[in-house]
Parts: structure tokens; C-alpha cells; sequence
């Protein structure tokens, strides 16, 4: 077997008297790769340990992805409609949203009836004393005062799959379970079997939503702008009264001052009553409209009857979508789906959070992030510029890196504090006061909004983009600085024509990064503007039309007020994956982006300098 042999170029004399080789300074060293040398010797476990580390990272990140993906995926599938009759002859009705196996208590099994708990035991004794349970989600909650509820299998006597039964997902109390028994129109029975009554329900429905949707949009677009016109004629009445008190103090009651705001006073008093009379009048003509739009609806009823005995009739506007969980097909399961899925990406949230959309929460998550990486870039862009290009090094400067480096790893919480005590309290409350003082004691900018919390992340984000444009720019060789300088060109010119343009994909690094980050904090949200509801996004048909003063929604609040401040965990957990693998791909959406542009960017300057 060959061995490899590195000798120095330096050969040993011999001497004459001993006839051997001297052991002198030009000896030769022979160091082999082959038998005898071990694995450390060439840094082979550290190789292996270093992979071996990336693998279980990258396993960890898939396994992470795949169980949100899944869960998340799988929140919206309608399941069959179960029904389980226990040994207590209590009846729970539902659809399985979860199963797993545990050890029942002993007291558990002591507790059923003596003709059920022989089965009982025979049943954990087959399966090694471990008992099989599902989670079911009961629904009805108006009637139950329960989301959920666990049914062991060792508990039940009887499980049917009803032909009839209906699932009904409504605005309010969360889901309905039960089979139709009448369809009633004005108070009459124009239906009275579940078939029947089931197609009249379809007959019926699309044109109650249709007019339910018009009753919103009259409620919020039409109301709103009668409200809105009335403000603002209040407001003009209030500047005003503060006009008038200024005068007083700065000129005295017999001023020329004094009595011209006392002349535009009484005209603005005069204008705000006339028109108050006009938005009355087309107050009470829209409010006319919404109470036709409600009795047209309440005309329609369906009554169900649950699997317990008890019923209950529903209008038809409450129902938002319903059917017949044991007889759909496929197809209608996947439209189902879908539909669901579009509801989720378009609508408002309902029921505490737990249903309905979050169109909201992903806008607000979206305008958020980009106002953050438009004021954090140009700051942490010219920050870099100035210590790689203009500042002398000296302890000053030190001082400075070492203080940017530190405040990247302060706690986010920190950041909300600061946010909320200098944003809000401190500039927010002087535009207030300059601005804004005739809708004062309510603050406009002196309280949490879109803008303040956007500002707040740009300052968390800020040494991420400062380190990442540094470091790009440290990247550009002096050799084309020093051939700009030779051309005549000026140190700025040099920076704006040849340095900032080759270190963009750098810059563009440090963005994504700080948008990864910001994109996903909660902690500095909840001190500065995002609300567990806020329906109305920040841009309407009134000037300025695009409000940053606003409390928003983001999808990480979002997820929090889900998991923790729910009034049913158990119900709220499907929501919480299906949330945070929204989240997790419009932060995908978002870095592609930046990604694309800073790859065009490279390819651009690449090209160039070939």
C-alpha cells in the first residue's frame, strides 16, 4: 500500500568518523497519512459532528414545517356527524376532532353502571389497561355551556351516525348539531320532515345572506359616513370654542380677536344644528331600511331537534353555512373546504376569534411590516455608510458597534416599552396637542396605532440592517474605490456610483432578515397598537384615507389571543396551526420578494463588473 511522504528540502550530512546520519538542524521530516495515523489527527469527528448537527437543525425545521402544515391543512375538513349514547345514557353528539389513548382511573370505572363496567373491564383488560377516547366537539353551546367534550370508549353503549344531521355554523354561539324537523315561514309550518324541510332551507338561504350582506354594508359604509359627516361638523364647532377661549386669554373678552371667534362660533353652532337635522333625516331613512331588511329575514325560521331531546329554532340569517354532515360526497366535502378556506382568507373574525377570517390580521401584518422596512432601511443603511465610510476608528466609534451589537440581543418587551412611553406618550400626545387638540381628551396619535408599532419593530430590526450593510460593504474591493478616486471621482460619488449599488444584495440580506424578525414579534405589538379586534382596516373613503393612527390586527397577536386568552383552548386549537401556517407563508411571500429583487441585483452588478 503506497504511502504519501512530504520531505523538506534540506538533506542531513554525513559524517566521516561515525558513518551514519547526524541529527542537525537540516534533517529530514517525514510525516505520513497512512497506517498509524488517526482520524483526529485530520479533523475527521469534527467534520462528522458539524454535519451531524446541520442534519438534526434541517430535520427539526421539516418536522416543525410538516406538523403545522399538516394540522393546519386539516382544520377545515369537514368530518361526519358522530353520536354516542353512554353507559349513563347521557348522548353526546359531534364531530371527532381528536383521539388519543391514556390509563383511566380506577374511580372511573367504579363509577359506571354494574351491567357496564364488567364490559368496561374486559375491554381495558384487552388493551393492557389503556383506554381509547375521542375528543368531540359538541357544539350547542347555549345549550351545553361546553365547546367540547372527551367520550371514552369504554363509556359507550351505542354509536350512530345520523342520516339527518346538521351541521350549522352560525355568527353567534359557534356551531349547531341537530336534525331538521320544520321550516317555517311567518311564523308557519311549510315544512315539517327533515328532507323537506332541509330543501327549504337551500331555497331559502342564498337570498337571506344576500340580504344580510346588504344590511352590513349599510351598516357599516352608510352609517359610517352619516357618523362621520356629523364628527366632523362637531369638530368644526369645537375648534371653535378653542378659538374663542384663545382670543379671551390673548386679547381680552372686548378684543376685535375675541369677537370674530365669537362671530365664527355662533355660525359654526348655527351650520352643525342645521345639518343635524339632515343627518337625522338620513339616519332614520338607512336605519328604515336595515329594520325591512330584518324583518324580511326573520321571517324565515328552521327548528331542529338535538340528539338529547331538546330544540331549538334558528333564523335563517343567523346560519352563515350548514349541511348535511353524514350524506355529503366528496366533491361537496372539497367545496366545502375551499369555501371555508376562502371565508378564512376574506372575512372578518367571529365567535372570539375562533371562527370566521382574519382578512384583518393579514393586512395588518402586511402593512405593517413593509411601513417597517421602508423607515428601517434608509436609517440602518445611512447608520453602516457613515462607520465604514467616514468615521475614524477611535473608542468613540467602538463604543458605538459595541452598543449596536448589544441591542440586538435586548429583550423585544423592552422595545414595546420604550415604543409606547416615547411614541405614543411622548410624540404622539404633542401632534395631539398641535394638531388634534379639538378631539382631545380622546387621543388620535397619543395612543397605540399601525404607524407607532411599525417604528417600534424598525428599532428592533435597526442593528440587524446596520451589522448586515456593514459587512457589504466591508465586501466591495478598494481596488474599485481607488479606481473611481483615479477617474476624478469624489468620495460621495465613489459610495452612490460604485460602493452602495455592488453592496445592494447585502443591503437587500440584511432587509430580509430584519423583515423575518419583525414580521413575527408579538411581545412590542401588544403595548403599541395591535387589538384582539379591528374589524375596520386603516384606509377608507375619508381623507387622509390611509389612517397610521389606527389600532390593526397582526397574525401573531393573533395566534397569542387564540392559544391563551380563548375562552376554549381545546376549541381554539385548530385555529392556532391553520393561523400560524398562514403566518408562516406570508413571511415566505414576503423574503421571496426581497429574495428576487436582491438575486436580480446580483446578477445586474456581476455582469457589470465582467
Amino acid at each position: 500500500m503506497s504511502q504519501t511522504t512530504f520531505e523538506t528540502d534540506l538533506k542531513m550530512p554525513e559524517t566521516a568518523a561515525a558513518g551514519r546520519v547526524a541529527p542537525q538542524a537540516g534533517r529530514v521530516w517525514r510525516k505520513s497519512a497512512g497506517r498509524g495515523s488517526t482520524l483526529a489527527a485530520h479533523g475527521q469527528p469534527m467534520v462528522w459532528l458539524a454535519g451531524g448537527m446541520l442534519a438534526i437543525c434541517v430535520v427539526m425545521i421539516i418536522g416543525l414545517v410538516l406538523l403545522v402544515t399538516v394540522r393546519g391543512m386539516a382544520t377545515f375538513w369537514p368530518g361526519p356527524l358522530v353520536s354516542f349514547v353512554l353507559a349513563d345514557s347521557q348522548v353526546v353528539s359531534g364531530e371527532i376532532t381528536r383521539t388519543s389513548s391514556y390509563q383511566p382511573r380506577p374511580e372511573l370505572i367504579e363509577a359506571l353502571p354494574p351491567e357496564h363496567r364488567a364490559k368496561a373491564e374486559a375491554l381495558l383488560a384487552a388493551n393492557e389497561g389503556f383506554a381509547h377516547r375521542d375528543l368531540v366537539r359538541t357544539g350547542n353551546f347555549e345549550l351545553d355551556g361546553d365547546h367540547f367534550s372527551w367520550v371514552s370508549d369504554f363509556t359507550v353503549t351505542e354509536t350512530r351516525f345520523p342520516q339527518w344531521g346538521l351541521v350549522m355554523e352560525r355568527l353567534t354561539w359557534g356551531r349547531f348539531y341537530g336534525e331538521p324537523r320544520q321550516f317555517m315561514i311567518d311564523g308557519r309550518v311549510v315544512a315539517d320532515s327533515p328532507e323537506a324541510a332541509w330543501e327549504e332551507f337551500k331555497k331559502y338561504h342564498g337570498e337571506v345572506r344576500q340580504r344580510w350582506r346588504e344590511r352590513r354594508q349599510l351598516e357599516s359604509k352608510a352609517l359610517g359616513k352619516i357618523n362621520h359627516a356629523q364628527e366632523k361638523a362637531r369638530l368644526k364647532v369645537r375648534e371653535a370654542e378653542l378659538a374663542l377661549q384663545r382670543a379671551r386669554l390673548s386679547h381680552g373678552r372686548n378684543s376685535a380677536p375675541y369677537l370674530a371667534a365669537k362671530e365664527e362660533l355662533g355660525r359654526q353652532e348655527a351650520i352643525y344644528n342645521e345639518n343635524n337635522q339632515l343627518f337625522a333625516a338620513q339616519y332614520e331613512e338607512v336605519r328604515a331600511r336595515i329594520n325591512d331588511l330584518n324583518r324580511e329575514n326573520d321571517r324565515y325560521q328552521l327548528r331542529l331537534a338535538t340528539y338529547d331531546g331538546r330544540e331549538k329554532v334558528l333564523g335563517l340569517a343567523e346560519v352563515v353555512r350548514a349541511y348535511p354532515a353524514n350524506q355529503v360526497s366528496l366533491i361537496n366535502r372539497v367545496g366545502i373546504y375551499l369555501d371555508r378556506w376562502l371565508e378564512f382568507l376574506r372575512d372578518d373574525p367571529r365567535e372570539a376569534n375562533s371562527e370566521g377570517g382574519v382578512f384583518p390580521a393579514i393586512f395588518g401584518t402586511v402593512v405593517m411590516t413593509l411601513i417597517m422596512c421602508i423607515c428601517v432601511v434608509p436609517f440602518g443603511v445611512l447608520a453602516a455608510l457613515y462607520l465604514r465610510e467616514y468615521a475614524k476608528a477611535g473608542p468613540l466609534i467602538s463604543t458605538i458597534r459595541i452598543a449596536v451589537n448589544n441591542l440586538a440581543g435586548v429583550p423585544s418587551i423592552v422595545y414595546g416599552v420604550f415604543g409606547l412611553g416615547f411614541f405614543c406618550y411622548l410624540v404622539g400626545s404633542s401632534i395631539d396637542e398641535l394638531l388634534f387638540a379639538s378631539k382631545l381628551p380622546s387621543p388620535t396619535f397619543g395612543t397605540g396605532g399601525i404607524l407607532w408599532a411599525s417604528l417600534t419593530l424598525a428599532l428592533l430590526t435597526l442593528p440587524v440592517v446596520i451589522v448586515a450593510t456593514e459587512e457589504a460593504l466591508a465586501a466591495v474591493p478598494s481596488s474599485m474605490r481607488e479606481g473611481s478616486y483615479a477617474s476624478g471621482a469624489s468620495k460621495w460619488q465613489t459610495i452612490q456610483r460604485i460602493v452602495l449599488p455592488r453592496a445592494m444584495p447585502g443591503i437587500m440580506t440584511g432587509m430580509i432578515l430584519a423583515m423575518a424578525r419583525g414580521a413575527g414579534e408579538v411581545a412590542p405589538l401588544m403595548l403599541v397598537g395591535a387589538v384582539k379586534l379591528a374589524p375596520e382596516l386603516p384606509i377608507d373613503g375619508f381623507a387622509p384615507f390611509v389612517h397610521l393612527e389606527r389600532s390593526f390586527m397582526h397574525l401573531g397577536f393573533h395566534i397569542y389571543d387564540l392559544g391563551f386568552q380563548s375562552q376554549n383552548s381545546e376549541a381554539a386549537i385548530p385555529m392556532v396551526f391553520t393561523t400560524t401556517l398562514l403566518l408562516i407563508l406570508i413571511i415566505t411571500l414576503l423574503n421571496l420578494g426581497a429574495i428576487y429583487m436582491r438575486n436580480r441585483l446580483r446578477k445586474k452588478f456581476v455582469v457589470s463588473a465582467i
